[in-house]
């Protein structure tokens, strides 16, 4: 649509936000009849499981229930775009050389790791970008007073994000996109999650950045070795992502860093789908994401208590229609108005906890290790389907691999212990012993499969 430029969505986000429940409600309506329109007359699987219902759908509880594991077996259906198939994305996926590119020169790719028992591969359009930049745009006005603003300003407003920087496929476009960014070269710094601690630490200080935006363990980390005083850095604001941490952290990181903490939760199907607040809660930017809790038979939850699992659609993405989708995640939602005074709605995410990996070196000294770079390091290998790390013994891990149809599992192994056991020399780990579990991964009591299982 030619009303939605960037800066058209920038200024509608704030528009809703400051005229409250009542106008987000009315966009998440029009919007969601819009989404249902556009996949019905684009998507051959939604054409068929949408063919029986009304002309214009403003409810999303009369949509059927979807889930990854019956969409990706019918991706070429699924997705609008005919020049989009499966086999050309996982070509892409596969071939080092075409890290930090975007998919036929317009789409990110991101892939998951298949905590709940099925790998897949999402596409983030021009509209999903340019609805996630004007969503995070109110997001910092949110977090940031003027004082703030200015504080940042003064120290030299430089953003470091600690990310995953190659093989996955959306956080290592996002870093591409920035270096080659002259503008905001000597702006922001990207840091790859990977990096041994002690060089991450001596580069953050020589980069001294006034925002702070690692994933949430990496976060917890860095603010050890701020209090232990081998990191010294000032930001103004830390903003974490990807997993969630126990309570008590994000108090603690703040305190570390004498800074303002913030998260997310997000997913790689909906990557602006929520922030948190001053108080802690996570409030779902809900005229462009619907986000409902359901109990096991995908029927609504009250306020209050906690669902079985969550229902995502996404409002922005054309693209890959991610309707009533089944998240797998377990939520909360607050019975009253926050306190902080968002109108958008406020939950709480029961899991998605950081679990860190905590190794002795030969000399004794404990060396920590985050849970994301350990299992992005064979998420992004080809051939893998499932996986599972599991922290065996002190010195020991153990690797639960279950490759994709038709892959050498041979070949796989190699390779995953190869990476392992590269990351692992690389943090002077070279004495941990990895090796390869006889079972399969496994799954929790609510079904899903963490990939990384640490030392009980």
């Amino acid at each position: 649509m030619t009303t939605e430029s960037r800066f058209w969505l920038l200024r509608d986000a704030r528009a809703a936000h400051k005229q409250g429940t009542g106008a987000i409600a009315r966009r998440q309506r029009d919007r969601l009849a819009d989404m249902v329109a556009f996949a019905r007359a684009h998507s051959p699987y939604y054409c068929e499981h949408y063919r029986t219902l009304p002309d214009r759908v403003t409810d999303p509880a009369l949509l059927p229930v979807t889930s990854k594991a019956e969409l990706m077996p019918r991706f070429d259906e699924w997705v609008t775009d005919p020049a989009v198939t499966l086999a050309a994305v996982r070509a892409f996926v596969e071939d080092p050389a075409l890290i930090g590119e975007k998919f036929l020169g317009r789409y990110t790719v991101s892939t998951t790791s298949g905590t709940t028992g099925t790998p897949g591969i999402f596409l983030a359009d021009q509209r999903v970008l340019a609805v996630t930049a004007a969503v995070g745009a109110r997001t910092l006005s949110s977090w940031l007073t003027a004082t703030d603003v200015a504080l940042i300003v003064a120290r030299g407003a430089r953003i470091a994000m600690v990310i995953a920087t190659g093989g996955h496929f959306a956080s290592a476009t996002a870093a591409a996109a920035l270096r080659k960014n002259r503008l905001r070269r000597n702006r922001i710094g990207v840091f790859g999650v990977h990096t041994p601690m002690p060089e991450l630490v001596e580069a953050l200080n020589a980069f001294r950045p006034t925002i702070l935006a690692p994933y949430a363990s990496m976060g917890a980390l860095l603010a050890t070795e701020q209090q232990a005083g081998r990191l010294h850095i000032d930001p103004a604001l830390v903003v974490l992502s990807a997993e969630g941490l126990p309570a008590g952290e994000y108090s603690r990181i703040a305190t570390a860093f004498g800074a303002k903490v913030r998260h997310s939760y997000a997913a790689n199907e909906c990557p602006f789908l929520s922030q948190s607040c001053q108080h802690g809660w996570l409030h779902v930017n809900s005229d462009w994401a619907i986000l409902e809790a359901v109990d096991a038979d995908h029927q609504p939850v009250p306020p209050g208590q906690r669902s079985h699992t969550a229902l995502l659609t996404n409002l922005a993405n054309r693209t890959q229609p991610i309707l009533r989708y089944d998240l797998g995640d377990a939520v909360l939602l607050r019975p009253d108005p926050c306190p902080c005074g968002d109108p958008l709605p406020a939950i709480q995410v029961q899991g998605r906890t950081a679990d860190l990996l905590t190794f002795p070196t030969r000399s004794g000294e404990p060396v920590t290790i985050a849970p994301l770079a350990i299992s992005l390091a064979i998420e992004r290998l080809p051939g893998v389907e499932l996986f599972q790390i599991v922290h065996t013994a002190s010195t020991s891990l153990s690797i639960r691999l279950q490759p994709t149809p038709g892959a050498d599992p041979e070949r796989v192994w190699q390779t995953a212990h190869a990476e392992i056991t590269r990351l692992l020399t690389d943090h002077k780990l070279d004495h941990v012993t990895v090796t390869r579990a006889d079972e399969p991964p496994q799954q929790t009591s609510g079904g899903k499969y963490r990939t990384v299982l640490p030392l009980s």
